[in-house]
């Protein structure tokens, strides 16, 4: 199934019965679900749901081929400043600087942050290395009083959540 979500044009034509007009249709309806969650999460809407944030958050980030690392900027009621792209890296890593997520933190006014960031390898298991800029980031960003209440791992399946993992 996601082989056929993150298809190209020819790739996705290659399987039986399915032409141009499908893979349209096909990507018609994921743009329809990325701006759906896009309203869903727009400046001043609270957060109230975990599974609506991991459901936005994978529709964002899931279809790129390298890494990308997000932030979404949230107010002292989680309520949406701004999901940021703040860095994009290779197909297995992205360098991740806690000084420019502070600093992009203090310029939206934000009190809580939660990361995210894709996997292209489909596996959404942490790496040490995203352990390890989990707890620089929130060292950081404790400084300056800003929360830290999740990081997201996009994946093939089930989005890895460190909070629910207790990794914060």
């Amino acid at each position: 199934m996601q082989a056929l979500l993150d298809a190209d044009l020819s790739r996705f034509c290659q399987a039986n019965g399915l032409g141009s007009a499908k893979y349209a249709q096909l990507q018609a309806v994921l743009e329809m679900a990325r701006r759906h969650f896009k309203e869903i999460l727009q400046r001043g809407n609270a957060l109230t749901s975990p599974d609506i944030t991991r459901a936005y958050l994978s529709a964002h980030l899931r279809g790129y081929s390298y890494e990308v690392f997000a932030c979404l900027f949230l107010d002292n009621q989680h309520r949406v400043i701004k999901l940021d792209e703040l860095f994009r890296g290779t197909i297995d890593s992205a360098s991740v600087y806690p000084r420019e997520v502070a600093k992009q933190a203090l310029h939206h006014n934000a009190a809580a942050v939660i990361f995210a960031h894709n996997h292209p390898s489909g596996i959404s298991e942490p790496s040490q290395a995203d352990r390890q800029i989990t707890e620089k980031l929130k060292q950081a960003l404790a400084l300056f009083d800003i929360r830290v209440l999740d990081h997201f791992i996009i994946g093939d399946g089930q989005p890895y959540s460190f909070a629910e993992h207790g990794l914060l």
